[in-house]
């Protein structure tokens, strides 16, 4: 814990002297160009804008942090019933952890903008605490161009449409990851946590994006894995016997554009496939953790970090994937709906048949209010997947699993900013899980109560 809090403190007391030092205080509100921002005003843009008219008089950093406290009060279950079926009353592999309310850990991010040139940018996004990580974590660092330092009508034209990024970064499959909560940045998300099948990963490659007259289109490849990773790959973690690492390939397009004043739509397709990965993250790369603490976890886990998905589902397609989303969103004055239909299948380096995912969600979010700083929403969100086939260490072979399993979850949350930057929120969600095999302790379970969240974010 020493190392954690001295790795948490100095960024901190370099990011409180930044603040407060008055010969940079002018810096750290430094326009950055093509930049989605972190406050109220980010909130349904999703690439980030592209204003082709800019100009350049010197370097600029920005600093941008994101800060989320939540208080939680759920509570779950799961039949004793089922509990018995495997074993004596009380099974430590089958018995929930015990939980009450109370506070979360803080979740903090650290944002590091820079204008390099005109229409060149950098970003850096830094982890200060979550709940996966709860020590500092670099999630990335990317260099986007918006225009090229390069001669001729021909760049400029293209540049007038063209969006290049290349390093370590989130990556674009689909569009709900713009609505989610990532560590201490939950300003964008109307509800506490994410889809329960979380599509999110920080790879390493580039891609190129077009658009023009509200049409869209993007290319991109990838490692197709959560970091660098030169080493080969060993027989004993590849059962399957194949030790190749493809690339991950990304490909998305759509249309987005404001119809009339008060009528804005956008509809999106993505795909997002690797052929043979050395550990492939989609569905579970996320460093920071779910906002519903140690719901439907068991008890006989002691660290924290490893009940960091609590909620979440991931359907473990760690060697193979090949994955669509689609995606509408709609704004008619106050109101929004946004939906979300996927479809994924994949495997694990020790299964040699691919198995299949599903998920759909749908919300609608009210924003009322002056500048619409008050919201009310409801969503619902639905997995049905196979889960992945259990080695069962005796030389019988596999536990091969044939039913799909299903997860359910209804929530409706409310929000009210006091400013652009300071958000009160919170949800009453009910999450139920069916068709689990006996002795899983998700089976028969569910969870439900509140959560509330405090939001800081610029």
């Amino acid at each position: 814990m020493k190392t954690q809090k001295r790795h948490f403190i100095m960024p901190l007391m370099a990011l409180i002297g930044i603040f407060f030092n008055p010969l940079s205080s002018h810096a750290q509100f430094q326009k950055i160009n093509n930049l989605r921002p972190y406050d109220k005003t980010g909130i349904n843009i999703f690439e980030d804008p592209k204003d082709t008219v800019t100009t350049f008089d010197g370097l600029k950093i920005k600093f941008g942090a994101g800060f989320t406290q939540q208080f939680q009060s759920l509570k779950h279950e799961n039949p004793d019933a089922l509990r018995n079926n495997i074993g004596a009353v009380g099974t430590p592999g089958n018995k929930l952890r015990s939980i009450t309310p109370g506070f979360m850990t803080a979740q903090a991010n650290l944002y590091i903008d820079v204008q390099l040139a005109d229409g060149i940018r950098l970003n850096i996004t830094n982890y200060l605490s979550g709940r996966h990580h709860n020590e500092v974590w670099v999630k990335g660092g990317y260099i986007q161009f918006d225009k090229l330092p390069f001669q001729g009508q021909l760049w400029e034209d293209l540049m007038k449409i063209a969006t290049i990024k290349i390093g370590h970064y989130e990556v674009d499959y689909g569009d709900a990851h713009y609505r989610r909560s990532d560590g201490g940045n939950t300003i964008f998300n109307p509800f506490m946590d994410n889809n329960i099948m979380d599509a999110f990963a920080t790879e390493i490659g580039g891609q190129v994006m077009l658009r023009k007259n509200g049409l869209f289109g993007m290319i991109g490849l990838t490692n197709g894995m959560i970091k660098g990773n030169i080493d080969s790959l060993t027989a004993a973690a590849n059962p399957d016997g194949d030790y190749t690492k493809s690339p991950s390939i990304l490909l998305k397009g759509g249309f987005d554009r404001q119809l009339t004043s008060d009528i804005r739509l956008r509809v999106s397709a993505s795909y997002y496939g690797n052929q043979g990965g050395g550990a492939n993250t989609l569905f579970g790369g996320d460093r920071t953790g779910s906002n519903y603490q140690y719901v439907m976890e068991p008890n006989t886990i002691s660290e924290s970090t490893a009940m960091a998905f609590s909620g979440r589902f991931n359907p473990g397609f760690s060697k193979k994937i090949n994955t669509f989303m689609l995606n509408g969103f709609l704004k008619v004055k106050g109101v929004e709906l946004f939906g979300t239909y996927e479809q994924a299948s994949g495997r694990t380096a020790r299964e040699t048949d691919t198995r299949d995912a599903k998920q759909f969600a749908i919300d609608g979010v009210y924003r009322f209010g002056f500048n619409e700083n008050l919201f009310i929403g409801a969503k619902y969100n639905t997995v049905s997947a196979r889960l992945a086939n259990n080695q069962t260490g005796t030389g019988a072979g596999p536990i091969v699993y044939t039913d799909n399993v299903k997860i359910d979850r209804i929530a409706a949350a409310a929000g009210w900013f006091l400013t652009k930057n300071v958000m009160l929120k919170g949800e009453y969600v009910v999450q139920k899980y069916k068709d689990f095999p006996t002795a899983d302790l998700r089976a028969g379970g569910k969870f439900n109560g509140y959560v509330l969240e405090a939001v800081v974010g610029f």
